[in-house]
């Protein structure tokens, strides 16, 4: 039996209509970290879809232990866009010759991130440091931190014995007397700060400025400029919310930071700007300090020109 043209050239829109509804619809794939905390507000609000609906765009998530695995994630195009990871990821990723695209940052906050030793420890000062095991999770901004602490003292980072970890590993190993000290950030930092009996050695002020990024690969921002607008702000949004709202930032955070109480998950976020701002190359001084001080150090395969970045105005 055969169907009737004006009926078949209807079913035959009709099928059309469905293909290019169907291709229409994209997914935009976020890497987080538990410390990505204004990605991790949009995920839980929901608010990032509901932006991106009327572009007939998904969101999909994947979290990451830190953030140099999330940027090597980006760069064979796992994800298409990664949460803020500090100051320190990029250089590793540029070295690894991943082509990246800066979209976002977090103005400086130096005081979220430090070392910390049990109070009854020998160690007084950073030079006490020499010859002593430190967790620390490579290339994170505590990584930078360490290395510029050290320097401070008169020291090379050949001077102490490593223990790459990531932050849960390395809460386990301070809190068990494994590591002689730990470098980490927050909520990581508070928490271990309030729960045990312990000193900090020193924290970011005057050594390391602790800037967060946003980047993305650079051919899905030039393919995707509109969508990286609206995740823009959405962080600017975010980030205005914690801080105008810090109780109600808390009770939502605390339970996805591992059951953090409020209190604890207040004082940590007092520690971040959470200031969202464009990025431009001619801001990115400090990251050819942190690229230089990890080659000097032996920790870069070869030396990184920070600026051969793209950035992304909004």
């Amino acid at each position: 039996m055969s169907i009737p043209r004006p009926l078949a050239a209807v079913f035959g829109l009709l099928a059309l209509s469905v293909a290019v509804s169907a291709q229409a619809q994209e997914t935009l794939r976020i890497g987080y970290q538990k410390s990505s905390t204004l990605i991790t507000l949009l995920k839980t609000q929901g608010t990032l879809e509901k932006a991106l609906k009327a572009d007939n765009i998904d969101v999909s998530w994947h979290e990451f232990p830190s953030g140099l695995p999330l940027l090597e994630a980006l760069n064979v195009g796992n994800v298409d866009i990664s949460a803020d990871v500090a100051d320190t990821v990029p250089i590793f990723a540029q070295a690894a010759q991943a082509k990246l695209t800066y979209f976002a940052q977090e103005a400086p906050s130096p005081s979220a991130q430090a070392i910390v030793v049990r109070k009854d420890s020998p160690i007084e000062q950073l030079a006490d440091l020499k010859g002593k095991k430190i967790a620390v999770t490579k290339a994170a901004g505590t990584h930078y931190l360490l290395i510029a602490a050290l320097n401070k003292a008169g020291l090379a980072f050949a001077d102490i014995e490593p223990a790459y970890l990531s932050p849960a590993d390395g809460r386990a190993a301070f809190e068990n007397n494994k590591v002689d000290a730990w470098v980490t950030w927050e909520p990581f930092l508070t928490s271990v700060q309030r729960q045990l009996p312990t000193r900090t050695l020193a924290d970011g002020a005057g050594l390391a400025s602790y800037k967060r990024y946003y980047l993305t690969g650079t051919p899905y921002a030039t393919a995707h400029p509109q969508v990286l607008k609206v995740v823009y702000a959405q962080l600017e949004q975010a980030g205005q919310w914690v801080k105008t709202h810090p109780q109600e930032a808390a009770k939502v955070l605390g339970p996805l930071w591992g059951n953090l109480d409020v209190a604890t998950v207040e004082a940590a976020n007092t520690h971040r700007s959470y200031q969202v701002q464009p990025v431009t190359v001619d801001q990115l001084g400090e990251q050819q300090k942190i690229a230089d001080a990890f080659f000097r150090a032996g920790l870069l395969p070869r030396a990184v020109d920070a600026k051969d970045v793209q950035t992304w105005k909004p």
